[in-house]
């Protein structure tokens, strides 16, 4: 039986692919290692008709939007270690996002987890995270692949951010979003995806957390993971603390900024 869970963490990443059983047993043993609450997937190339090809041991909610072909999907895993409560579910016909709205000891949480197609990623976030607005508020987490940096630090060209994607931090801004790893780590060069065909790193997995709520968040980093091209991001909160009022948790994001000695991109 579940009992009450003071802190959380929500783990992210691109699996490129699950069809393959070894590959899924792998997998499962991975996630039971990182051990996360909620473990959010993209690229699981899952259709309906074989989505039950997905399931784990300890994970019985298991949450899926898939396409018609073996490409995309998008998955949400939720421990059995804490009590979900599931209220609503909304599933992109294309496997391209899913958000679930819950809660855990009583506490709301909503999960959006996004994979951006690689052609005109940033409009695709800036969109659905439009379409979304209604679901985003303090006890919301956007995740997953964006195929996109937020900020010039986030790809080892140091490349500057086309109008795409400035567009896209301006529509993460106006909905009270912040990239939480960025927040914490201001200069940090670790990345999540290397492109052979440029031969560059880059930073294109995220989490995004509310500006109202960014107390809550104690630690965030990048984990390795041989199963992927991609890495995970790793994030731990406290699902006890009161959210703050926006001054407050600006006045901790310039905490950390003034801590690294640096500014946000």
């Amino acid at each position: 039986m579940a009992g009450i869970t003071t802190y959380l963490s929500v783990l992210t990443l691109n699996v490129n692919g699950l069809n393959s059983p070894i590959k899924r047993h792998r997998l499962t043993k991975w996630i039971k290692k990182e051990d996360p609450t909620i473990c959010c997937l993209q690229e699981t190339h899952l259709t309906d008709r074989n989505k039950h090809m997905l399931r784990m041991k300890g994970w019985k909610k298991i949450y899926q939007a898939n396409g018609p072909r073996k490409q995309a999907g998008v998955a949400i895993l939720i421990s059995d270690k804490v009590d979900f409560k599931p209220t609503l579910i909304k599933r992109d016909k294309e496997g391209h996002s899913i958000l679930i709205k819950g809660e855990i000891d009583q506490k709301e949480i909503i999960i959006i987890n996004l994979y951006a197609p690689n052609v005109n990623a940033p409009n695709f976030i800036k969109h659905t995270l439009k379409d979304l607005k209604a679901y985003i508020n303090a006890n919301t987490v956007v995740v997953g692949d964006f195929n996109t940096p937020l900020s010039s630090i986030d790809r080892s060209s140091k490349q500057k951010l086309n109008k795409e994607i400035q567009d896209l931090k301006y529509a993460i801004d106006q909905v009270d979003l912040v990239d939480v790893y960025r927040t914490f780590h201001p200069t940090s060069t670790q990345y999540t995806f290397f492109s052979a065909a440029h031969g560059t790193f880059s930073k294109i997995d995220h989490i995004l957390g509310h500006k109202a709520s960014l107390s809550k968040y104690k630690k965030i980093e990048i984990i390795p993971c041989i199963l992927s091209d991609h890495n995970a991001v790793k994030v731990e909160l406290n699902n006890k603390s009161k959210d703050k009022k926006h001054a407050n948790s600006w006045k901790l994001n310039n905490y950390y900024l003034m801590k690294n000695g640096s500014s946000m991109q």
